[in-house]
């Protein structure tokens, strides 16, 4: 019993990271019906941004919660102008063209952001700076639990929280929501399509920065090409909560992280990675809108 409640409070740190990764997808996808392929490497700079800014206020110097909370926020912050960029410079040009083009510009970008890493990073891992010291809790009944594990629940809980609060309660918020319904009719009713669109990218790269620094936090190597698998596995939660949905895009999350912890400790790691596309093929084959998706019937 001790086993398995361990490895569920593993499998929800997990998928709390992954849900965030998949909260971007999901709002892309509802505004712009657009897989945005390029985000789990946007999750990748995230993390680098983090390894520099780690610097910049030489937070392992004394490390304090400030500091790494100043880390994280310049993560955020910076990830959002690069969301920003990268909707205006590739995805703005093709909006109107077949969703075809948009696919292979978002495969492109994230090829471009890859390479883009390699050359700029190099190919070499690099070490994230311990800015918050681990320590180990105990829950009881053998179940342990570090104190970065702790951080990673409170703030993705936290920004999970702040991003509900903003789609349902403030008028960019139901701005949003009209836009992921129908554009004319939103901007008919005066709202700015383009900047909402624009603001979307910016809050999903955020989200994803945010994974990237919460990870780097606990599995502090990092290097360009770490954003490929996750940014999959979190387009799967993504599909598999019902993408389009914000709180399906939790759920798939926290189902994708838990399946995942739970195939390693009770099976063996080998199968870590094959457990997302396992799930994939079921919820196509058994729910293909995802758990809280709603079948839609196209106008051809």
């Amino acid at each position: 019993m001790s086993e398995f409640l361990q490895q569920l409070v593993n499998g929800v740190t997990w998928g709390s990271v992954y849900a965030l990764i998949a909260l971007g997808y999901t709002m892309v996808y509802g505004i712009l019906r657009l897989i945005n392929f390029a985000h789990g490497d946007v999750y990748m700079l995230g993390a680098f941004i983090g390894l520099y800014a780690s610097g910049w206020f030489h937070a392992a110097e004394n490390p304090n919660p400030l500091k790494a909370l100043l880390v994280l926020l310049t993560s955020m912050l910076l990830s959002a102008g690069i969301g920003m960029v990268i909707e205006r410079l590739a995805y703005k040009p093709v909006r109107k063209s077949p969703r075809l083009s948009a696919l292979i510009t978002a495969i492109g970008v994230s090829l471009l952001l890859e390479n883009g890493g390699l050359l700029l990073f190099g190919a070499d891992p690099k070490f994230f700076p311990q800015i918050i010291p681990a320590h180990n809790i105990s829950l009881g009944m053998g179940v342990v639990i570090s104190n970065q594990q702790v951080i990673v629940l409170a703030v993705s809980l936290a920004l999970m929280i702040g991003l509900r609060t903003l789609v349902l309660h403030t008028k960019v918020g139901k701005a949003m929501q009209a836009v992921s319904h129908n554009h004319m009719a939103a901007s008919l009713m005066g709202i700015s399509v383009d900047s909402i669109i624009t603001f979307t990218f910016m809050i999903g790269s955020a989200l994803a920065a945010a994974a990237g620094v919460l990870v780097a936090l606990q599995s502090p190597k990092i290097e360009p090409l770490m954003g490929i698998m996750p940014g999959l596995k979190a387009f799967v939660a993504a599909v598999l909560g019902g993408i389009g949905n914000i709180p399906g895009a939790v759920v798939g999350g926290l189902v994708m992280g838990v399946a995942e912890v739970m195939v390693t400790g009770y099976l063996s790691s080998t199968y870590r990675d094959a457990i997302a596309f396992v799930l994939l093929i079921v919820i196509l084959l058994v729910r293909p809108a995802g758990i809280f998706g709603k079948a839609v019937t196209e106008k051809v």
